[in-house]
């Protein structure tokens, strides 16, 4: 019997050792999910953390990561491709050719017999007919050639002013580009914000109307009011409500396109910087802008880019007409090709020319004439586009900046009436609603001045893009 129990105890033993192992293990496996899974929360907590951004913020972030700011940059890349391009035609070209040629039949020399003369000593010479081939029936031919264009260069001349009007071109429209998004961040980073305002104004409009509602509510009860009268107080609870949701929807609808415009995914969550004020960006004055406009303006040096590259295919097209010059070299080896050595080389010019085209350059220089007066007459209309579009910008200005006087009285006056409200609500001279509605209204009055800052700024900052100036 004790020999059984001692052996039972090692065995039972044994099986609290392993068992104290497992859980052992056990623990450091649930710890180690523990840590894990505090770690993917907490790297989830930061992916779902809201991205704080300033407006400068937002406008560098922008000018880095716009699509469409990516798109002109691959654009200015292109055409200075090309016009690397357009430029390689100036040097001398150097090409390497060869051939193999099999001949269906050799033409050949045939000496009748005595051609030389017959002697007595030696008889007839030759002494019979012989027939002397010519090269062979296969020949081989390579090569290596330099080409120099001379009269053709003219025309070379043209196409590189045109390239590089191009890369002018495409180089201006980037610009415009990273103004206009410039412009378009600026736009509806302050959307976001004024819709924030408005929000809480019609959310402060929405506890108005709740107020309202429920004294309106008592005084039916207690037979004061009719029934009507709180049919409309309900109304306008859910006219509010309304109100708010849509605000609501369009805030989201500026987040996401915001997000879009900044090269971020439409889901990131933005947090903008509540304290943003509207800035006054200097500006010119009237007579001012519009001379700095008809000198910068993004679109009129586009089209005066477009004029010179006009004119430099008019060029082209009149220089079409001079015969094409070549200079050129050979070092050639043959095989094959009788009474020519197997090494030898040529140099010396060629000469072609048109005879008759069919009235083909004739119609190009028609066009290239037609093209560049189009160019002249673009950039006519233009600055007189430009002229009518500052000044409807700076009479804006002058209105934003009438709104901007006259939000400010609102606002001092809504915020007397706050304060007076306030006071009679303290000394129950006024309902509960009264008081409400008046700081209700500042929120809107204060919202309102908000807007007019903003449009003011926004007025501004469009004046510095129309005169090719960056909106910052």
């Amino acid at each position: 019997m004790s020999i059984r129990y001692h052996q039972g105890g090692q065995s039972l033993k044994a099986t609290l050792n392993r068992f104290s192992k497992l859980g052992a293990f056990v623990w450091l496996l649930l710890t180690a999910s523990l840590v894990v899974s505090l770690l993917n929360r907490d790297a989830m907590g930061q992916q779902n953390a809201p991205m704080r951004l300033t407006l400068d913020q937002a406008i560098d972030l922008a000018l880095k990561q716009n699509h469409s700011i990516h798109l002109r940059s691959l654009s200015v890349d292109q055409m200075r491709s090309k016009k690397d391009e357009a430029r390689s035609n100036y040097f001398p070209q150097i090409k390497a050719s060869g051939s193999v040629l099999h001949i269906t039949e050799l033409a050949g020399i045939e000496i009748p017999a005595g051609s030389f003369g017959n002697f007595a000593s030696t008889g007839p010479v030759p002494a019979k007919s012989l027939f002397i081939d010519q090269g062979s029936a296969t020949g081989y031919t390579a090569g290596v050639g330099l080409e120099q264009p001379l009269t053709q260069l003219l025309r070379v001349h043209q196409a590189n002013v045109a390239a590089k009007q191009d890369v002018l071109v495409a180089q201006t429209q980037l610009d415009q580009t990273q103004d206009a998004i410039a412009l378009q961040v600026r736009q509806l980073y302050y959307n976001i914000l004024i819709n924030q305002q408005k929000l809480q104004a019609s959310q402060e409009q929405l506890t108005t109307a709740t107020v309202k509602g429920d004294e309106t509510h008592s005084d039916v009860a207690r037979g004061n009011a009719l029934e009507v009268v709180d049919l409309q107080s309900r109304a306008s609870i859910l006219q509010a409500q309304q109100q708010a949701l849509i605000l609501k929807l369009q805030g989201d609808d500026l987040r996401r396109q915001l997000a879009d415009l900044l090269g971020l995914p439409v889901s990131t969550h933005l947090d903008l910087d509540p304290d943003t004020t509207a800035h006054n960006i200097d500006i010119p004055s009237r007579a001012d802008a519009i001379r700095i406009a008809l000198d910068q303006n993004q679109d009129l040096r586009t089209a005066r880019q477009s004029l010179e590259k006009a004119k430099a295919g008019l060029g082209a097209a009149k220089d079409a007409y001079i015969p094409d010059i070549t200079a050129l070299s050979r070092y050639s080896y043959q095989s094959g090709i009788p009474f020519l050595v197997h090494n030898f080389g040529t140099f010396g010019f060629s000469v072609s020319y048109d005879l008759f085209d069919g009235g083909r350059r004739e119609a190009q220089l028609r066009e290239a004439r037609t093209e560049t007066r189009s160019a002249e007459v673009a950039i006519d209309k233009l600055q007189s586009e430009i002229e009518v579009e500052v000044e409807a910008v700076y009479d804006r200005i002058e209105v934003f900046r009438q709104t901007v006087d006259v939000a400010e009285q609102a606002v001092k006056v809504r915020t007397e009436a706050a304060r007076l409200a306030d006071r009679q609500f303290e000394q129950n001279a006024a309902l509960n609603s009264a008081r409400s509605q008046a700081h209700a209204d500042l929120s809107s009055a204060n919202a309102s001045l908000f807007e007019a800052d903003f449009g003011l700024s926004l007025a501004q900052a469009d004046l510095k893009r129309t005169i090719g100036q960056m909106p910052r």
